[in-house]
């Protein structure tokens, strides 16, 4: 995949990473039950594309060679931060969840520093530095709720961290894999397992057994709230995400993209939902979004300083 293709392909899954937080409040289901429907049927939806190449159809070949580490991944990587994340929304607002999980990038950059060491430059540390300060502000806004009697938001915070953490982490232990089995097949797998993790985690400690017959029993807004979750959130946004991080020269700098998420998440949920947003939660949005620019900015500003 040629690197403009790649990037395009990360910005395509940024669309639907951006849209999942909305989709998963519309639908009026728990979080961990909404993060089941999400997966289980996400999976179909994979397998079905895999299913449809050549190079993809062999699901097997993948655990075969490498099955206890695409397994342990899985649960690592998928069951527990898609887990942590639709939960958060239990408690913190689409806003404040959408918005802290674009940090994803700063666990990407220090994963890749840890596993592969990858030096992180210059611009990356400068982002970096505006997405902690990003991450304080919410965190002041969570204790300011939690102040005037609302702990709920400081929880649902806590919850989207380990998912960024957990999330951004897999991205950059998958790629190995991705790269050796193939994107599309790689994906259908390791987010099947991850789904059937998700059931039985939910199934104990919940008691909330997911059953996907049941699914047209339920209210239309939710029906089709599951549906885009499952194939739009998860079977093109996650094949969009991780094969184009796969593919991107720098992995680091193509999860930058990430930190235009929160401009979508803002957008569906004041326009649609009616979801307040806090003056502190927009300058989060503006600091966060502001790296961004700094980050594809900088080969321009080195290069003209270097001219002038």
């Amino acid at each position: 995949m040629k690197p403009s293709l790649a990037y395009l392909a990360v910005f395509v899954g940024v669309l639907g990473h951006g849209s999942s937080e909305f989709f998963a409040v519309l639908s009026g289901i728990s979080g961990p039950e909404v993060s089941v429907w999400r997966y289980l049927l996400g999976s179909i939806g994979l397998i079905s594309v895999a299913l449809c190449f050549r190079e993809s159809r062999d699901l097997i070949a993948p655990l075969r060679e490498d099955g206890w580490k695409l397994v342990w991944l899985s649960l690592f990587g998928v069951s527990l931060p898609y887990l942590t994340f639709h939960w958060a929304l239990d408690f913190a607002s689409i806003v404040q969840v959408g918005t802290l999980v674009t940090t994803m990038p700063i666990f990407v950059g220090l994963t890749n520093l840890v596993m592969n060491r990858a030096p992180i430059s210059t611009p990356k540390m400068i982002t970096g530095i505006c997405a902690v300060l990003g991450v304080a502000l919410l965190l002041t806004d969570g204790y300011l709720a939690r102040l005037a009697g609302d702990e709920k938001s400081l929880f649902g915070i806590l919850l989207t961290i380990v998912c960024a953490a957990t999330g951004s982490a897999f991205a950059v232990m998958v790629r190995p894999l991705i790269v050796k089995h193939g994107a599309i097949r790689l994906t259908a797998v390791s987010m099947t397992i991850g789904g059937i993790g998700l059931w039985i985690i939910v199934g104990i400690v919940w008691s909330i057994w997911v059953n996907p017959l049941t699914l047209f029993d339920k209210p239309p807004v939710a029906i089709w709230s599951i549906v885009t979750l499952a194939f739009w959130n998860t079977t093109i946004t996650q094949l969009m995400w991780l094969s184009g991080l796969a593919a991107v020269p720098d992995i680091t700098r193509g999860s930058y993209l990430f930190f235009l998420k929160p401009v979508i998440t803002v957008g569906l949920a004041v326009a649609i939902l009616g979801q307040a947003v806090t003056l502190v939660q927009v300058c989060a949005i503006l600091v966060i979004c502001g790296s961004v620019v700094i980050e594809f900015c900088w080969p321009y500003i080195v290069s003209n300083r270097a001219r002038a």
